[in-house]
């Protein structure tokens, strides 16, 4: 595709390697709930639709949960998790170097993710990251989540331009759903936490270093 006039991500998995704040908010969680902890693998496969998916699928891994449970455990881990969500949070090796890049072609950037807006813009200000986009997408209550595309479009008109401009840059078959089902150009960065295969995804749009970050035109 030619240059894009907008570029979109994804945050967890994509621009920032957060598995292992999640992974310990979630072993501080089950701890308190007299459970087993899980390994980090077992955590990056339940990252990707949200934190009540995540929240759900650690419970039930580990012995299953009602709705009280549930309710208890999530905000366990929101409370957990808000008090350490860059302990361990750091972007991907090349992340600064692609967005200064990005920024100095005066291509505007976005954020679209499904971790909760607030946890999301705040990671970005302690990274330093926040200076780079325009726009911060993050999940809100009563608002549908990826891989429904409104997310997503949304995210690209307060970019303030057409959705067959922009792509949409994630590290998951959420990211890749979100991207087929709103029309938009997509790139998969394979370092992330890709949860299932994107059968016929042309290789030519994978890439595995942020320092290649020239493929994304």
């Amino acid at each position: 595709m030619e240059t894009p006039k907008a570029i979109i991500f994804d945050l967890d998995g994509t621009l920032i390697h957060s598995a292992p704040d999640l992974h310990a908010a979630a072993n501080v969680t089950l701890d308190g709930l007299g459970r087993d902890a899980l390994d980090l693998p077992t955590i990056i496969s339940f990252i990707g639709n949200g934190v009540d998916k995540l929240v759900e699928r650690t419970l039930d891994a580990t012995g299953g949960y009602d709705p009280a449970l549930k309710q208890a455990a999530l905000e366990s881990f929101l409370d957990n998790y808000s008090q350490n969500i860059t302990t361990l949070t750091r972007p991907y090796p090349g992340v600064l170097a692609a967005l200064e890049a990005f920024q100095g072609a005066g291509i505007p950037l976005g954020i679209c993710t499904n971790k909760p807006r607030k946890p999301a813009q705040e990671i970005c200000d302690r990274l330093d990251l926040t200076r780079f986009f325009k726009v911060i997408t993050g999940a809100e209550d009563g608002q549908p989540k990826k891989p429904d595309p409104s997310p997503l479009l949304t995210c690209i008109h307060n970019l303030g331009v057409h959705p067959n401009h922009a792509l949409y840059v994630g590290d998951s078959t959420i990211d890749f759903d979100t991207s087929r089902n709103a029309s938009v150009n997509f790139r998969l960065f394979s370092q992330g936490y890709l949860n299932g295969s994107l059968a016929g995804f042309a290789t030519k749009d994978i890439f595995d270093d942020w320092a290649d970050h020239g493929i994304l035109f």
